[in-house]
């Protein structure tokens, strides 16, 4: 039953029910995409809207069926690279729409996105979200590849409504796929929460401002070998770096990276969140992102938004950002981002403001529900910015 004090806006976004995946989960699972979710969904459920998110259950360590105002739904998923995602989407799909009654299924990530079109036939609407071009990423195989531009051509093609996170992406599916209306949301960064207690950092054997600091998954093209290698060449010992993060599954790319990090003293706290990740952000002297691939870095904006000069990449989705020319190095080069690294600790450091202003939470949230009244027939109309 319907509250009688709900307005009639409110009674129209409780009668549509919108069912989230492509996503690991929430809350605390590493990646970018999960972290989104985690920032945009609970904001969605304050404006009204009848939110169930599901959850790959073998990235889940809690028992929590709800989260800050969502629906949280566990299914199983195969765990590997080649057939989790796929496995476990044709099975949030099929419980979208038979146990959850979804009426709009809302996709993220190209690979997912392959499986639009059965969403469709199964009477549900699509709002898919392009992260990036995942298969770009290194560690996939030329199947892997293709499936993933499939995806991607795929829910360019059938999704109702087809949300980008950066003008790159956008201009993207215009040229190959002729959509010209998709709705350009950025992600989005949540204002820094500043932590004077600095026992973590002596905890994990550094001290304020003497750290450079990094953090992402222990994949390829996060680029974190040639980080390690670069802070090497510096041979100095005022400096220590810090590499936040692991691998989802454990390869042997991650099993290499962490022996050449600790063959070289970088200091590896795992995969962190709240609390340690932001004394980690308050006192850090630099911030690196060394990626060749990436869709619109939210562990960048997140340094950016803790006023932390930051060295990053020169790849096209860096660029938006506005970031200084000095503060770019030519992607998987070694020699350039040691220089770099040299330059900067040289120079007296000190905290930047960054304009942000298009990475706010609340106004991702704001454009992202008028999509969804878009497609729900309501009198509202998705804002499109071109």
């Amino acid at each position: 039953m319907v509250n009688s004090g709900l307005s009639t806006l409110d009674t129209q976004l409780l009668t549509h029910k919108v069912v989230v995946t492509g996503t690991r989960g929430i809350p605390n699972i590493q990646g970018g995409i999960e972290t989104h979710c985690e920032e945009l969904f609970p904001r969605l459920a304050t404006k009204g809207f009848d939110i169930t998110l599901i959850r790959r259950k073998n990235y889940v360590k809690d028992q929590l069926t709800s989260y800050e105002g969502i629906c949280l739904y566990d299914l199983p998923s195969i765990r590997k690279k080649s057939l989790e995602t796929i496995v476990h989407t044709l099975l949030a799909i099929w419980n979208a729409k038979w146990k959850l009654k979804a009426d709009i299924v809302h996709i993220h990530a190209i690979g997912p996105a392959i499986l639009t079109p059965l969403a469709h036939m199964l009477g549900m609407k699509v709002v898919f979200t392009h992260h990036g071009p995942d298969y770009d990423r290194a560690k996939w195989g030329k199947i892997a590849k293709f499936v993933l531009r499939l995806g991607e051509r795929t829910g360019c093609r059938f999704a109702n409504e087809v949300i980008v996170i950066s003008n790159m992406i956008n201009e993207t599916i215009r040229r190959k796929y002729k959509r010209y209306d998709a709705h350009l949301i950025y992600n989005g960064v949540p204002d820094p929460v500043i932590i004077d207690d600095t026992s973590y950092l002596y905890e994990i054997g550094v001290e304020p401002q003497k750290y450079i600091f990094a953090m992402g998954r222990f994949v390829p093209e996060k680029n974190f070998h040639t980080l390690i290698q670069a802070f090497a060449n510096l041979k100095q010992h005022e400096y220590k770096l810090v590499l936040a993060g692991d691998a989802d599954i454990e390869d042997n790319y991650s099993k290499e990276l962490k022996r050449l990090a600790k063959n070289n003293g970088v200091i590896l706290p795992g995969f962190i969140k709240e609390t340690r990740l932001q004394a980690l952000l308050s006192h850090a002297c630099l911030f690196v992102l060394p990626s060749l691939h990436e869709g619109l870095p939210i562990a960048l904006l997140e340094a950016m938004s803790y006023r932390l000069p930051v060295i990053a990449s020169d790849i096209p989705a860096n660029r938006p950002v506005g970031l200084p020319e000095d503060c770019y190095f030519p992607p998987d080069d070694e020699m350039a981002l040691s220089g770099l690294l040299e330059e900067k600790l040289k120079s007296k450091l000190s905290a930047v403001t960054y304009d942000l202003t298009n990475y706010n939470w609340e106004t991702i949230a704001e454009d992202t529900a008028l999509v969804y009244k878009k497609i729900m027939n309501i009198n509202a109309h998705a804002k499109n910015k071109y």
